[in-house]
C-alpha cells in the first residue's frame, strides 16, 4: 500500500512512529553528550593534577612524604578512565544507531512508516571523536614528556 492509498489515520501513525525515531536519535546523542561531560571532566581533572603536581615538585615545594610520580600517575589514571569511558560510550552510541537504523529500515520495508533520508551522524558523535583523539593526545605527550603537556 503507498502513501496515497493510506488513511489519514494510518498516515498519522506512520508520522508520530517517524518521529518517534527522531525523539529515540535526539535522546541517544544526550546520553552520549552526558559521557562526554563526565569524560572531559576527568581528562581536564587528570591533567590539572598532573600539571600542579609536576610544577610543585619543579619549585621542590613537594614534602618528602609524597612520592614524586605518585601525582602524576594519578593524573594519568584519570585521564585514562576518562578515554577510556568516552571510548566505551562511543562504541555504545555508535551500537545503538546501528541498531536504530536497521528497526527504521524494517519498518520502511514493511510501510510502517513513511521512506524518510536516513538518520544523520550526530554533531555529538564527532565532539565525542574529537575528544577521544584530544585525550590520546594528552596521554601519549604525558607519557613521552614532550609536547605541550608533557614538557
Amino acid at each position: 500500500m503507498s502513501q496515497k492509498e493510506m488513511s489519514a489515520g494510518d498516515r498519522m501513525a506512520a508520522m508520530r512512529t517517524a518521529l518517534s525515531f527522531q525523539r529515540t536519535r535526539m535522546a541517544a546523542d544526550r546520553t552520549l553528550m552526558s559521557v562526554q561531560r563526565t569524560s572531559l571532566s576527568l581528562i581536564g581533572f587528570g591533567f590539572t593534577i598532573f600539571s600542579f603536581f609536576r610544577s610543585l615538585a619543579d619549585k621542590k615545594l613537594l614534602d618528602d612524604a609524597i612520592p614524586t610520580a605518585a601525582p602524576a600517575r594519578f593524573g594519568l589514571t584519570l585521564v585514562g578512565l576518562g578515554v577510556i569511558l568516552l571510548a566505551l560510550g562511543i562504541a555504545s552510541h555508535f551500537n545503538y544507531m546501528k541498531q536504530l537504523r536497521r528497526q527504521r529500515d524494517e519498518m520502511m520495508v514493511t510501510e510502517l512508516l513513511p521512506p524518510e533520508p536516513g538518520l544523520p551522524v550526530s554533531l555529538a558523535l564527532i565532539a565525542a571523536f574529537t575528544l577521544l583523539i584530544f585525550g590520546l593526545f594528552v596521554i601519549l605527550t604525558v607519557m613521552a614528556r614532550v609536547g605541550p603537556f608533557g614538557a
